[in-house]
């Protein structure tokens, strides 16, 4: 999950060098921490919220496949 995210954020961003994405678990879920550029926030999360809801649709749906509870935080 965690390499699908970032594949995802890098095609969205200009500056991919500073594309991270840190996993935790927390509880029965895994939490997945996006980090970008700053110059980059309004390009991964879209106007209203758009791009961002896709990146955890995208996201909810593989970690489904695998028996698994996901969720995507940007920062």
């Amino acid at each position: 999950m965690q390499e699908l995210v970032k594949v995802l954020a890098k095609a969205l961003v200009e500056n991919p060098d500073a594309v991270e994405v840190e996993e935790t678990q927390e509880e029965d879920r895994t939490v997945l921490k996006l980090h970008v550029a700053q110059e980059d926030m309004g390009r991964v999360i879209g106007k209203q919220g758009r791009i961002a809801k896709a990146i955890r649709t995208i996201v909810k749906s593989a970690a489904t496949r695998e028996n698994k509870k996901v969720t995507v935080d940007i920062d």
